[in-house]
């Protein structure tokens, strides 16, 4: 049974797991709106997808 000779300290084992981090999402603007999106996604606020309308958005009051 393989069993570590000694314990791995805090600092080497916070070494290993320093990249382990969440990121921030990649956002890109919206070729109509200029708005933020993710890529690849429909945009929230036009409803435009590939320079096409997907969605019919309803305007907020």
């Amino acid at each position: 049974m393989a069993v570590p000779k000694k314990r791995v300290s805090k600092q080497r084992k916070r070494k290993r797991r320093g990249d382990v981090r969440a990121e921030a999402a990649t956002l890109v603007r919206c070729a109509k709106c200029g708005d933020y999106r993710m890529p690849h996604r429909v945009c929230r606020s036009c409803g435009t997808y590939g320079g096409q309308q997907v969605l019919e958005v309803e305007e907020e009051l």
